[in-house]
């Protein structure tokens, strides 16, 4: 009865099942590992701003590995190079859409330039020019973005909009050397007004990881359970066939077999009548 369960139609199926079975286990422990390297990651940004303000040259030096200093609160005095500013379009805050306000700025006990971003410009609002003077920056450290897959590229030349954040591109437009890292503002003096707006604090976000980790796992005890509801399924028709098939032999021998031996048993009785 079992023996159709090596047929090459169900091995197949054999097959595809556990092919099946082991992606989707595997995909749930990678979303496992994706989860466990968020939490190790909101964990380290979040230590890391609760250690007290440092001025940016002791944390920014020029053998700084940068993405081991992201999110460090720092200080830095400096100003503003006003006509240097550019804007970081298709920003949002709050569920409203703007611009994000990037100037560089000349710190006054570094020859290099670190850029800032300033803050958040709603649609329809004016973006204000840069404070003139020497201003007292407080912000978190962040790195240079990258060009996501599917994101669009700023175009050749120099640049008055951009895309992202890009140190080394605005670098080629700027006239001394880029910090590795820039700045999101927290706080100025003196203050820059209501606009641009402070940037939020990053969230602690552990993703969907648990809740796609959760539904891999669960597709593949599905898989398993369609497999045995199949060959449960066929044994049970095999059966079927196999009963009906006996029972068909059982009655047919009977039926076949009655009318011979009653005939025959009759004509033994019957008086056999003389030749005339």
């Amino acid at each position: 009865m079992y023996r159709f369960l090596v047929r090459p139609r169900w091995l197949a199926f054999h097959a595809l099942c556990i092919a099946l079975v082991v992606s989707m286990v595997n995909l749930g422990f990678w979303q496992y590992d994706r989860l466990q390297q968020r939490r190790d990651f909101n964990a380290e940004t979040e230590s890391r701003q609760t250690l007290p303000p440092e001025p940016f040259t002791q944390v920014v030096q020029l053998d700084t590995d940068p993405a081991a200093v992201e999110w460090r609160i720092v200080t830095v005095s400096g100003s503003y190079l006003a006509g240097e500013q550019v804007l970081r379009i298709n920003a949002s805050q709050a569920g409203a859409p703007g611009v994000n306000v990037v100037t560089p700025l000349a710190p006054l006990d570094d020859g290099r330039l670190v850029l800032v971003n300033r803050g958040f410009v709603p649609v329809g609002v004016d973006v204000p020019r840069a404070p003139s003077g020497v201003v007292q920056i407080t912000g978190r450290l962040r790195v240079s973005e990258a060009r996501r897959l599917g994101g669009l590229t700023d175009p050749p030349g120099e640049l008055a909009e951009i895309q992202r954040i890009d140190i080394d591109r605005l670098a080629q437009q700027l006239p001394r050397q880029l910090a590795p890292l820039y700045i999101d503002l927290i706080e100025v003096q003196p203050p820059q007004g209501d606009v641009p707006l402070p940037l939020p604090p990053p969230r602690s976000s552990e993703g969907s990881h648990l809740s796609y980790m959760v539904q891999w796992w669960i597709f593949s005890v599905l898989v398993v359970i369609g497999w045995t509801l199949a060959v449960r399924r066929s044994i049970q028709q095999r059966r079927r066939v196999l009963n009906a098939e006996a029972a068909r032999g059982s009655d047919g021998g009977t039926d076949a077999d009655y009318p011979p031996r009653a005939a025959h048993e009759g004509a033994r009785e019957m008086p056999r009548t003389p030749s005339p």
